[in-house]
C-alpha cells in the first residue's frame, strides 16, 4: 500500500501528542454535592471510566481513519507485463503557397491539418514530430508524446512566406531523416505530404530517400490534389496540378514504404488510417503500475465510528457535564 498525499500523515502524531496533553495536563476539577457516596462509586467508578475510555478511543480512531483517508491510500501492482505498440513519426507538410488551392475545402492546407489532426489522436504513446517547408524545412514541433501541444502548433501551420515559398522535398526528407537516425525505437516513419514537385534544395529526393533507407527510415508520401488539370489560388488565379507522381513513387519504394494519391478530405483521412494499420512497433514492457483506491473506506470508518461516539453519548454514556 502506499499513500498519494503522505504528507497528512505526520498530523497523526500531532493530533496524539494534543490528546495526551489534554488527557494528562488540562484536566478538568469537577464537584458536585451528592447523599450517598457509597451509591455514586458503585455506579459510577469502574464502569464510566470505561465508557470514558471507549468514548475517547471511538473518537480518536475515527480522527486517525480520516487522515489516513486523506493521504489517499491505494494499493499498487507492479507485476504485470503488457505489449505496446510505438513508433516514432516525423510528419513533414509541404507548406508552398499551392497548399492555398481551394479543391480541398476550405484549401488544402486546411484540410491536410484535419485530417493530420485525427491521425494524432488515434496515437497512443507513440513520439511524433511536425516539420514543414517550402524552399527551405522548419521544424514545427520536435517528437513527443504531448499531443496536445502538438495539435496547437498544426493549428498554427500557414504557408510559406514568399521568400520561402517552393517545394524543396529532398531537404524536407533529408531533415526529417536527421531528426529520427538517432531514435532508438525500432520502427521510424516519416509522412510527408506534397501537392508539387521537387523545383529547389540542394539534394534530390531520390538521394533522400537513399539516405533514409540507410537508417531503416520508411517515408510514406502523399500526393494532395484532385485530377483536375488545373485549380484555383487565391491571389494567383488558376493554376496547373503539378504532383510529381513518379518521384514521390521512387521516395516510397526506396524505403520499402507507400505512395497514397488523396483527391479530396476523405480519401486524405482514409490514407492517415491505413499508414496506421501498416505500421505497428510491438515492444514488451515488464513493468506497468496499476492502483485501487482504497481511501473511501477509511473515510468511511472514520464517518461512521463518529457517529458511533455521538450516538453512545446521547443515548448511553450520559455525561454529568
Amino acid at each position: 500500500m502506499e499513500f498519494l498525499y503522505p504528507n497528512f500523515l505526520f498530523i497523526i502524531p500531532f493530533f496524539l501528542v494534543l490528546v495526551f496533553l489534554k488527557k494528562f495536563f488540562f484536566k478538568r476539577n469537577l464537584s458536585i454535592q451528592v447523599s450517598n457516596f457509597n451509591s455514586l462509586k458503585k455506579n459510577f467508578g469502574y464502569r464510566g471510566k470505561i465508557k470514558v475510555f471507549l468514548i475517547q478511543l471511538l473518537f480518536i480512531s475515527a480522527i486517525v481513519s480520516l487522515i489516513i483517508g486523506l493521504a489517499r491510500p491505494r494499493i499498487s501492482s507492479v507485476d504485470k507485463n503488457i505489449t505496446v505498440e510505438v513508433i516514432d513519426i516525423v510528419l513533414v507538410l509541404d507548406t508552398s503557397s499551392s497548399m492555398l488551392a481551394e479543391d480541398f475545402k476550405p484549401n488544402r492546407l486546411e484540410a491536410v491539418k484535419e485530417a493530420a489532426k485525427e491521425f494524432i489522436q488515434n496515437r497512443n504513446g507513440d513520439r511524433i514530430g511536425l516539420l514543414v517547408f517550402g524552399k527551405d524545412t522548419f521544424i514545427q514541433c520536435p517528437l513527443t508524446i504531448d499531443y496536445s501541444v502538438l495539435n496547437n502548433l498544426l493549428s498554427e501551420v500557414t504557408v510559406m512566406e514568399p521568400k520561402y515559398d517552393g517545394t524543396a522535398i529532398g531537404v524536407a526528407i533529408a531533415n526529417g531523416v536527421n531528426r529520427l537516425r538517432n531514435s532508438d525505437s525500432k520502427s521510424k516513419v516519416i509522412i510527408l505530404l506534397s501537392d508539387g514537385s521537387n523545383n529547389v534544395g540542394s539534394i534530390d529526393p531520390i538521394s533522400a530517400a537513399k539516405i533514409a533507407k540507410e537508417y531503416g527510415i520508411k517515408v510514406y508520401t502523399i500526393g494532395a490534389g484532385t485530377n483536375q488539370s488545373i485549380t484555383q489560388i487565391p491571389g494567383r488565379g488558376f493554376v496547373r496540378n503539378e504532383i510529381d507522381e513518379k518521384t514521390l513513387k521512387g521516395i516510397a519504394e526506396e524505403t520499402n514504404a507507400k505512395y497514397f494519391r488523396a483527391t479530396d478530405k476523405q480519401s486524405l483521412s482514409g490514407i492517415y488510417s491505413e499508414i496506421d494499420k501498416l505500421e505497428k512497433s510491438e515492444i514488451n514492457v515488464s513493468y506497468f503500475s496499476s492502483y485501487q483506491e482504497i481511501y473511501i473506506w477509511f473515510l468511511m470508518i472514520g464517518f461512521a465510528l463518529i457517529m458511533l461516539s455521538e450516538i453512545l453519548r446521547a443515548y448511553f454514556f450520559r455525561r454529568i457535564l
